[in-house]
């Protein structure tokens, strides 16, 4: 069964960045998107590199730093190559100040 769990406080994320967590043992990209906060696996489909740590979130689309692969980070879908697949997207909540993550 699902459950949220907390992964960072607001203040620890500024609007327009992203930052990688691990929540159950899977690396979780998580943007600030100018106060609304979305979660997609960190892992770049096409080389294997962090999204979140080396990623450049613009708007909703993080460009992935290795290869320049684009995702939308509201729903962990392809934007531009040479990723070909998706990742996943996962659903997230505020509450007060704690910002939690559904596994």
């Amino acid at each position: 069964m699902a459950s949220y769990i907390k992964v960072l406080s607001v203040s620890d994320l500024p609007s327009g960045n992203m930052k990688t967590v691990v929540v159950s043992g899977k690396k979780i990209a998580i943007a600030n998107m100018d106060g609304e906060f979305f979660a997609i696996d960190d892992t770049c489909s096409h080389e294997q590199c962090s999204l979140g740590s080396e990623g450049f979130l613009d708007g909703n689309i993080v460009t992935c730093g290795c290869h320049g692969a684009q995702f939308d980070v509201t729903n962990g879908k392809v934007m531009s190559l040479p990723a070909a697949t998706d990742v996943d997207s996962y659903n997230i909540k505020t509450e007060g100040e704690d910002i939690l993550v559904e596994i």
